[in-house]
């Protein structure tokens, strides 16, 4: 992904009974997140934000989405809701197709809500993949110290095994190779890859996933060229990411790898999009209903997320 000097970054709203509005709106209250010539766009109800943000700043612009669902109260997730961050988002989508954006930060949406509209919806990153035909993806989180990537995304975790293939632990191996060296510019990538099972498998005595997928994919990756260790035992991987100096640790199932991050820097983490044709990150927590429209919410992980896609992009 190339670098712009002129860029405008889009920022969907999210779920508008959420904390999305706010996080939004206080992320952009101290100085600017980043020098340059960085315009944003919010997307999403100008009513709504409104609320949290009066006015404007000289380097934001908002792209009202008119609000036909009057049934909206902060704090209480409806399909109505459902509906304006989908709308928000797919408006989002033609403006990237368009190249009237050159990143997008997303706010949480309800995935609930969402699928609650008979619409099948994993998350903003299988709906943006399937949206420009993207087959290779995959989701990185990055903290100040640590980035990890999830093999499986969002699913069961008794359907985590039968998700795994050597193709696919491979595939991620490579792009998250790929991304550390022409986003991050890190020359000699250094990549820790987790077991699946307790201990890496103990030698087979505590699963076969780590003989038959786990490590195959690591050694043709090594046949590639890429400095990639493991399986390490998942208990212990981002210990050893320490010890060791892996610039990333791959984990295997969704939990296994975001227990740590959040742990270790809750309020710092980003999600970040990788395999995509323009840069997506989001805040690495949800909608918070609970404290929305309360000024309670920490706005720590969106501005990160903002000033990731600003220095990315």
């Amino acid at each position: 992904m190339s670098r712009s000097k002129n860029k405008t970054i889009g920022i969907t709203m999210g779920d508008p009974t959420g904390i999305g509005p706010e996080v939004i709106a206080k992320a952009f209250r101290s100085d600017p997140l980043a020098k340059g010539k960085t315009h944003y766009l919010v997307i999403g109800d100008k009513k709504i934000f409104k609320k949290y943000a009066p006015k404007l700043r000289k380097d934001m612009s908002f792209l009202d989405i008119e609000n036909a669902f009057p049934k909206i109260k902060i704090g209480t997730p409806t399909q109505d809701s459902a509906r304006l961050s989908l709308l928000f988002l797919d408006k989002a989508i033609e403006l990237l197709k368009h190249n009237d954006i050159s990143a997008l930060v997303t706010a949480p949406v309800c995935k609930e809500a969402i699928n609650g509209l008979g619409v099948s919806f994993r998350g903003h990153t299988e709906y943006l993949a399937e949206a420009f035909h993207i087959k290779r993806y995959d989701m990185m989180f990055v903290t100040p110290k640590l980035k990890t990537i999830i093999v499986t995304r969002h699913i069961p975790i008794d359907q985590v095994s039968k998700a795994l293939s050597i193709k696919k632990i491979l595939d991620t191996i490579e792009l998250t190779d790929q991304v550390l060296r022409k986003d991050f510019r890190i020359k000699s990538p250094r990549i820790g890859v987790c077991g699946l099972n307790p201990h890496a498998g103990e030698g087979g005595l505590m699963g076969k996933e780590e003989a038959t997928k786990i490590i195959p994919a690591i050694k043709k990756a090594r046949q590639k060229g890429i400095n990639v260790t493991g399986p390490l035992s998942g208990d212990t991987a981002f210990y050893a990411r320490k010890a060791e100096g892996f610039d990333t640790i791959i984990a295997m199932y969704h939990d296994q790898g975001l227990i740590p991050v959040k742990t270790l820097a809750f309020n710092q983490a980003v999600n970040l999009t990788i395999g995509l044709p323009f840069i997506r990150t989001s805040p690495a927590h949800g909608t918070a209903f609970d404290i929305a429209g309360k000024n309670k919410a920490d706005a720590s992980s969106m501005r990160e997320a903002i000033q990731l896609a600003s220095v990315l992009s």
